[in-house]
C-alpha cells in the first residue's frame, strides 16, 4: 500500500481551500499581502500625531500582519503535510520572506510610541478607533523602564544575531554532528541509537536495553561535556547581560516581563512541587515493587508499570471518546467537535515526509487545523483530546476576538490541552472496570504529574540555580553544572539510584536556551487538573468556556483567574499535588489486586 501523500484517503487530510479555493488565489493573496507590508512604510512618522493616526497606523499594520500570516500558514501547512515536495518548499520559503519583510517595515512602531509622552498616548486610549489596541499599547508602555535610548537599542539589536549562537551551536552538535552507537534490542537485533529511538528503548520491559540505551546515549553527550557547558554558560551569561543592561534584577525576572508575572508565582511553584515529593518517593517505591527491581535506576521511570494491555483504539473510537470526554463542556463544544470531525480539519495519518508528531495551528477567521501521525493507540486518542483542546481554544479566541488579541499567550496554551487530557482520563475510568485497565489509564495520568509537574519544575530550578551562580560570580563548568544538576535529581528522585551519567542530562534539554520557559508546562498542567476537577464536580463550564474565549486579551495570569485559577497563590499547585496523592493511592490499591 503507498505511503504517498498523493494517495492518501482525502476523508483523512485536510482541506485547505477553507483557506484558499485554488493556488492562484494564494498567489493573488501572496502579491495583496507584499502591496500592504511596502504600505507600512508610509505610516512611520505619523503615529503619535493624534488618536485617529495611531489607530490609522496599527490598522495597516494588522491588516498587513493577518494578510501575511495567511499566505504563510497556507504554505506552511501544505508543507507539514509533505515536507519533501519541491513546490511546497518553494511556496513555505516565499512566505518566510514576506514574514522577513513584514519584520523589517514595523521595526519603527515601538520606539515610536515609546519617544511620544505616556500621558499624550494614554488620552488617546480613551478613543473607541483605538479599542482593539488598548492591549497592546499597555504592553508596549510596561516596558518604556526597561527600554534604552534609540542608539542603545539599535546596538541590542544589532547583537540578537550573535546572542543566538549558543543555541544554533548547540543544535548543529546535537541534531547534525553527533552520532549513537549501536545497542542490542530485545529481540537480539544489532539497531542504532537515535535521538528519536531512544525513548522508545528506554520504555523497554527489558532492563538489559533500558541500561545499555541509557549507558550509550547519555555516554555520547558526556564525551562533549565540556563544550555542552561552554554552550550553555554562553547562553546564561547572554541572559545576564540583557538582564543587567535593561535594569531588571535578574534573567529570571526579565524573562517573566513579557507576561506580566511575578517572579513569586516561579518560586511558589517549585515551592508546593517540593511539599509534594514525599508522594513522588511513594511512587518510586511502588514502581520499583512492581518492576520486581533490586534498585530503581534513572532509566527505569519510564516503562510502564502495567503492561500487555490491549487498549486498541481506531481513529473513528478515538473521536466519539474525546466528544463523551467533553460532555460537560456543553452543546457548543460538542457541535465544533462535530465540524472538525466532518470539515477536514484534521489530517489524521502518517505518510512519506509528513510532519512527524502532533499539533495544532489555529487560522484566524478560518478555522484551526490538527495534525497527527494517528496509529490506533490509547495514546494516540490522548493526544487526539490534546490537540483539539489547542484548536477549540484557538476557535473561541478567533470567533471572539478581533485580530490584534486573538493570539494566546504560551502560559495559557497548555491549559486547554490538558483540560481535554485530563477529562479523558475521568471519563475512562468511570466507565472501565476491569482492573488491569484502569491501572493502565491510572499510570498515564501518574506519568503526566511525574513528567509535567515534576520534571519540568526540577529544569526550572536547574535554570534558575545556574543563572544565580553565574550572577553570583561562579563560572558554570560541567563539573559545577553537574553537581547542581545530580543535587536536583537526588532531591527529586529520592529513593532512585541517580546514575553517574544523569548527571549530565542538562546537556541535552534544547529547552534550557530558551529561559525560563519549562515552568510554565507545570503550572498549565496544574491549573488544568484544577480546572476539569472543578468542572466535573459541579457540571459547571460556563467560566472555563469565558476563558477560552480570551485570546491574548489581557494578561495569562488575569485570564486564568476567569477559570478560577489564581496562580499568584500556592493552591492550584497544591491542588495537584492532592490529586497525584488521591490517584496514586488508588493505583497502588489496583495493582495489589491483580
Amino acid at each position: 500500500m503507498s505511503n504517498l501523500r498523493k494517495d492518501m484517503n482525502p476523508k483523512f487530510m485536510w482541506d485547505f481551500s477553507h483557506i484558499f479555493a485554488t493556488r492562484e488565489d494564494w498567489e493573488k493573496a501572496y502579491v495583496e499581502a507584499e502591496e500592504a507590508i511596502a504600505a507600512i512604510g508610509s505610516v512611520a512618522g505619523t503615529l503619535c500625531e493624534s488618536a485617529e493616526s495611531l489607530a490609522a497606523g496599527l490598522n495597516a499594520i494588522y491588516s498587513a500582519a493577518q494578510k501575511t500570516e495567511l499566505v504563510y500558514l497556507y504554505a506552511s501547512l501544505h508543507k507539514n503535510g509533505d515536507n519533501g515536495d519541491p513546490e511546497y518548499q518553494q511556496m513555505e520559503g516565499r512566505a518566510i520572506n514576506l514574514f522577513v519583510a513584514f519584520s523589517t517595515n514595523i521595526s519603527f512602531m515601538e520606539p515610536e510610541i515609546l519617544a511620544a509622552d505616556e500621558s499624550l498616548i494614554l488620552s488617546y486610549l480613551e478613543d473607541d478607533k483605538l479599542k482593539s489596541f488598548r492591549q497592546l499599547i499597555h504592553e508596549i508602555l510596561r516596558a518604556r523602564e526597561h527600554m534604552l535610548s534609540a542608539d542603545q537599542e539599535k546596538m541590542l539589536a544589532m547583537l540578537s544575531d550573535v546572542a543566538g549562537n549558543s543555541r544554533n551551536a548547540f543544535d548543529m552538535l546535537e541534531s547534525v554532528d553527533m552520532t549513537f552507537p549501536s545497542i542490542i534490542d530485545e529481540e537480539g537485533k544489532e539497531v542504532t541509537l537515535t535521538h528519536g529511538n531512544f525513548g522508545v528503548y528506554r520504555e523497554s520491559s527489558d532492563a538489559r536495553v533500558r541500561r545499555e540505551s541509557f549507558e550509550k546515549y547519555f555516554g555520547e553527550f558526556n564525551k562533549y561535556i565540556n563544550t555542552f557547558a561552554a554552550m550553555y554558560a554562553g547562553s546564561v551569561k547572554t541572559d545576564a547581560y540583557f538582564s543587567r543592561v535593561r535594569g531588571y534584577k535578574d534573567p529570571c525576572e526579565a524573562a517573566l516581563f513579557s507576561g506580566n508575572v511575578p517572579v513569586s508565582v516561579y518560586d511558589s511553584l517549585c515551592d508546593a512541587v517540593h511539599d509534594g515529593l514525599p508522594t513522588m518517593k511513594k511512587y518510586l517505591e511502588l514502581r520499583k515493587k512492581a518492576l520486581g527491581l533490586e534498585e530503581l535506576h534513572m532509566y527505569d521511570l519510564y516503562c510502564p508499570i502495567v503492561d500487555s494491555v490491549d487498549m486498541k483504539v481506531e481513529f473513528d473510537a478515538a473521536k466519539e471518546l474525546v466528544k463523551k470526554a467533553t460532555l460537560p463542556l456543553g452543546e457548543k463544544y460538542q457541535e465544533l467537535l462535530d465540524k472538525a470531525y466532518s470539515e477536514n480539519w484534521i489530517d489524521v495519518y502518517e505518510n512519506k515526509g509528513k510532519t512527524t508528531g502532533a499539533f495544532s495551528c489555529g487560522v484566524f477567521g478560518v478555522h484551526p487545523y490538527v495534525l497527527l501521525n494517528y496509529t490506533d493507540t490509547l495514546d494516540d486518542a490522548y493526544t487526539l483530546a490534546h490537540e483539539l483542546g489547542h484548536a477549540m481554544h484557538s476557535y473561541f479566541s478567533d470567533s471572539t476576538q478581533d485580530y490584534p488579541n486573538h493570539d494566546y499567550k504560551i502560559m495559557v496554551a497548555e491549559v486547554a490541552s490538558t483540560v481535554n487530557e485530563v477529562l479523558l482520563t475521568k471519563y475512562l475510568l468511570s466507565v472501565e472496570t476491569d482492573k488491569k485497565r484502569r491501572a493502565y489509564i491510572l499510570n498515564h495520568f501518574l506519568e503526566g504529574f511525574r513528567t509535567t509537574i515534576f520534571r519540568q519544575t526540577l529544569f526550572a530550578e536547574f535554570e534558575r540555580r545556574a543563572h544565580d551562580m553565574y550572577m553570583a560570580g561562579q563560572p558554570l563548568t560541567a563539573q559545577t553544572l553537574n553537581a547542581l544538576y545530580r543535587e536536583l535529581n537526588e532531591l527529586y528522585y529520592n529513593g532512585a539510584v541517580v546514575d553517574e551519567l544523569q548527571d549530565i542530562e542538562w546537556a541535552r534539554i534544547p529547552h534550557f536556551y530558551n529561559a525560563f520557559y519549562v515552568y510554565q508546562y507545570a503550572t498549565g498542567f496544574s491549573s488544568a487538573v484544577a480546572i476539569a476537577s472543578r468542572i466535573v464536580e459541579t457540571g459547571d463550564a460556563s467560566a472555563y468556556l469565558e476563558f477560552l474565549k480570551t485570546g491574548g486579551s489581557d494578561y495569562p495570569l488575569e485570564e486564568l483567574k476567569i477559570a478560577g485559577v489564581d496562580l499568584t497563590k500556592p493552591d492550584t499547585v497544591k491542588n495537584a499535588m492532592k490529586v497525584f496523592a488521591d490517584s496514586l493511592a488508588e493505583f497502588e490499591q489496583l495493582l495489589s489486586e491483580i
